[in-house]
């Protein structure tokens, strides 16, 4: 399905972009799998990738950093050839919490984090897209950006800002046949998400169709739906993977439960 596809996946290293880059993988794409810090992870997810006869690499980079995104696309370009396919999939510390206990520094982080994230490496991606004719941008957001819990505020506040860039993007690239479509997960059974109260959990999935909380298979398989060429007339959409039912149950997360600065994903 995505032979000779090349595909780069920010913060792959686990959770939803580790799920997402072996399903790329088994369907015949080059995987660029990225992380920050963890480059045991990353490689375990490229060992898993090759070891089932796949082509993976692990590319590190602050995706928050200019230059080194720069460097990240120049070294997918050189080992596996032209991206075709970019994830923003990297989470941004973010501070959980009632808002007025929130600091602006925190809050201001996470925003300006996720909008440097997807900045730097679109403008490092599409020009390559651009020559080509061709491309595919999918960003990973969340559905709290448009039906948020509390505790909150930055993280949906972030998400939000995000969604509206790739609307953006989407008007602007299409004519040179590049897509952008946004995923929004609902919680995901993460290994973030075991850092969350038991009872948030059950609480989210209760208020499902499915009645159970997304795992990162289940937004990977998303994510490779719409980067298939059979949805090449999909663009501009925001696609809500496992989105809760609103209930009569106001769910709100404070910072007791959970630490200040954790990784969301969905």
């Amino acid at each position: 399905m995505f032979d000779k596809r090349i595909v780069l996946i920010t913060g792959s290293s686990r959770g939803i972009g580790a799920a997402s880059a072996r399903l790329f993988a088994k369907q015949g794409a080059a995987v660029a799998v990225n992380y920050r810090t963890n480059a045991s992870a990353a490689q375990s997810v490229v060992a898993d990738i090759t070891d089932a006869g796949g082509r993976a690499i692990a590319v590190q980079a602050d995706v928050r950093v200019s230059a080194e995104v720069e460097a990240m696309v120049q070294t997918v370009g050189e080992q596996l050839g032209p991206i075709g396919t970019l994830v923003l999939n990297a989470n941004i510390p973010v501070p959980i919490g009632p808002f007025v206990e929130t600091r602006w520094d925190e809050f201001a982080a996470k925003v300006v984090g996720e909008l440097q994230a997807a900045f730097y490496c679109v403008q490092a991606v599409v020009p390559g897209m651009l020559t080509r004719k061709q491309g595919c941008i999918i960003a990973v957001s969340s559905d709290v950006a448009q039906h948020p819990v509390g505790g909150t505020s930055a993280h949906s506040t972030a998400k939000s800002a995000l969604e509206a860039l790739m609307r953006s993007l989407a008007l602007e690239l299409g004519p040179a046949g590049i897509r952008v479509n946004t995923i929004a997960p609902g919680l995901t059974l993460t290994d973030a998400a075991t850092r969350l109260p038991e009872q948030l959990k059950q609480a989210v999935a209760s208020m499902t169709p499915l009645r159970r909380n997304a795992r990162p298979e289940d937004i990977a398989g998303a994510i490779v739906l719409l980067a298939r060429d059979e949805a090449n007339f999909i663009t501009g959409n925001y696609v809500v993977v496992g989105g809760r039912q609103i209930g009569p149950v106001a769910l709100t997360m404070t910072r007791e439960p959970v630490s200040a600065s954790v990784q969301m994903e969905g």
